[in-house]
């Protein structure tokens, strides 16, 4: 029965759109009915791990079996690399099926069906707890505003107009010791007693929750409270605007517009739309506005539905993952004989060896890694020279890893400007994955190459510029990434890795590569220990030597700490002593009148002053 009841589910569609809010699944006959309905748990592509996206297709595909085709509407999908994230991950739950992904708003724009005669671009508009404007005209570009979130954007959203509202209120109270008839009605709906209780709700509220308060502007708008009304005309022009801009992007004025209004206020705030309907309708004469007639995810079934209707040959999950751009800029046959990737004999016994003879072990192959940075000895020289001119010139230096490589670029930028007292400018660390890969794995992060050059490029890599790429193994695709965009813009560009049997297609290859041989792992593959360790060094001795040559040392001594704390003080205290052979007393004044600074304290009682 099972079986028969799946070989029928194999003649449906299935359509799926992922939210921030939630997920729907829906599952359509050939004759358009439909069969199945799901809602489910949030899915924006930008912050849901691969394991947990894998679980809610898997818990669709439970409850629908199997299907001809499947079209996925997903919040949060920007990119090629996005795309191609969430067909691997279909591939293993879908395997053969044919599968098409499109971002949320592109299945809601083929909800709105067939395009009018003459019409040359569609914006969609959309308000709901979010905001955005998307459009497409009749050569296929494309265009988005907004997107971003209530603390980026979102204008005119329902997180909008609700902390619009939230400010304005107290700001009210403030001014006339009355709280509005509009903060009445958010403390009513919260439960709240006293305009101060606000303070800490909102320290705690999340998105949804402060978008909901958006229904008591609009109940209050209705009747035709000031404040409202004032928070309800801001927002509608605000979304206006944004559609306006979308629509400049793609036609020029005197060209024919159609505006899609969608979601929650749009929809259901029917006073709301038609003050949006009016605003476009003056801001773009002669402009068409419809209403969104059926829920986005209907755009899903007809991309479906198109899918196996095809001449062609229907497009295959796995096929897609399978051709997959790698971006890959060294020979694999390279990457097999790294050392990063061979077993150490000596720790073949790891597990079982006792903790003297271990501790040992480890010490003395981390002596190892540490010497053979003299074998790059020429080429780190070259480094730091480059980096000297660079410093001298108002360059910057520019540390790109994933994992460990990434953390230890952080961690010696970061204890640059204490040391150095340099701007956080000067020396700068960029890890896959961003802020949260510091202190956790971002699966996947370190593959995406497109995302390295993205971060070299919005980080403002630029000629004069230093970027040294960090890789232990030699083959991280952000990292590549990252030098063939700093490469592009005119900068130097260096790698450093423990892989001596490297080989970089010539187009790829950066000015100078590092490649150290600091031989297989105590423990395999786990570069966060001697390839860690070297790395550590390796870094260590480019900055001191080039803020060194730059005048930020003297003799031996640190001139240019910042002396930001007790213990720093004390020291730029014992530095003047040293310099000048003046006592503590003589010293700790002359760098309270010099702002704690060294060089100057010293100049100042060389001088007498």
């Amino acid at each position: 029965m099972a079986d028969y009841a799946n070989h029928l589910n194999s003649e449906c569609y299935l359509a799926i759109e992922t939210g921030a809010s939630h997920t729907t699944a829906l599952m359509v006959d050939l004759t358009g009915h439909e069969r199945v309905r799901i809602t489910l748990g949030p899915a924006n592509l930008r912050l849901i791990t691969d394991e947990v996206l894998q679980e809610l297709f898997e818990s669709i595909k439970e409850q629908t079996g199997e299907v001809s085709a499947i079209a996925m509407g997903m919040a949060g999908l920007r990119t090629a690399d996005d795309e191609r994230r969430v067909m691997r991950l279909a591939a293993q739950v879908w395997p053969r099926i044919p599968v098409i992904v499109v971002s949320d708003l592109e299945i809601a724009m083929e909800a709105a069906g067939p395009w009018p005669e003459k019409l040359e671009a569609r914006v969609l508009l959309l308000s709901g707890t979010g905001s955005c404007a998307y459009g497409v005209n009749t050569k296929g570009r494309r265009v988005k505003f907004g997107g971003r979130g209530h603390i980026l954007g979102d204008q005119g959203s329902a997180c909008d107009i609700a902390l619009k509202a939230l400010r304005e209120v107290v700001y009210q109270y403030d001014l006339d010791e009355v709280f509005p008839v509009l903060g009445q009605a958010m403390l009513r709906a919260l439960q709240l007693n006293h305009p101060d209780e606000l303070i800490s709700w909102s320290l705690e509220a999340g998105k949804r929750e402060i978008a909901h308060l958006a229904i008591m502007v609009f109940e209050e708008a209705s009747k035709n409270d000031r404040l409202a009304n004032k928070l309800i005309s801001d927002a509608s022009q605000s979304l206006v605007d944004m559609a306006s801009h979308c629509a400049e992007h793609l036609v020029d004025r005197g060209q024919s517009v159609q505006f899609l209004l969608t979601g929650g206020n749009l929809l259901n705030q029917l006073v709301f739309a038609a003050l949006v309907k009016q605003c476009l309708h003056d801001s773009w004469p002669n402009c068409q506005v419809e209403t969104l007639k059926r829920e986005s995810i209907w755009g899903a079934v007809e991309l479906a539905r198109r899918l196996v209707s095809r001449d062609e040959l229907p497009i295959v999950a796995e096929d897609v993952a399978a051709t997959e751009v790698k971006h890959e800029a060294i020979s694999l046959d390279s990457l097999a004989q790294s050392p990063t990737e061979q077993r150490n004999v000596l720790s073949m016994h790891l597990d079982t060896m006792p903790l003297d003879e271990a501790i040992k072990l480890m010490v003395d192959e981390n002596v190892i890694a540490v010497q053979s940075i003299l074998d790059q000895q020429q080429n780190i020289k070259w480094l730091i020279e480059q980096t000297i001119r660079a410093f001298q010139s108002g360059g910057r230096l520019f540390y790109v890893g994933a994992g460990t490589s990434g953390r230890l670029g952080i961690l010696d930028a970061s204890e640059c400007p204490p040391t150095y007292c340099v701007s956080t400018e000067q020396v700068q660390g960029i890890i896959a994955g961003g802020q949260r890969a510091i202190w956790s794995a971002v699966e996947g992060a370190e593959d995406v190459y497109g995302d390295g050059a993205s971060a070299a490029r919005h980080r403002g890599v630029r000629k004069g510029d230093i970027l040294l790429g960090i890789a232990s193994s030699g083959r991280t695709p952000f990292v590549w990434g990252a030098i063939a965009e700093a490469k592009k813009m005119g900068a130097v560009t260096s790698l450093l890795c423990f892989n001596p049997a490297i080989q970089v297609i010539a187009e790829n290859a950066p000015d100078k590569i590092i490649a150290l041989n600091a031989g297989p792992e105590v423990l395999t593959g786990s570069t966060r220990l001697k390839a860690g360790t070297a790395t550590k060094v390796i870094l260590n001795i480019l900055t001191t030597l080039a803020m060194t040559h730059t005048g930020k040392v003297v003799s031996n001594l640190m001139v240019n700490l910042n002396a930001s704390n007790d213990k720093l003080r004390h020291r730029a205290i014992r530095l003047v002593c040293e310099l000048t052979g003046c006592d503590e007393i003589e010293a700790k004044a002359a760098l309270k009148r010099n702002a704690w600074v060294v060089k100057a304290a010293c100049t100042a009682i060389q001088s007498g002053a």
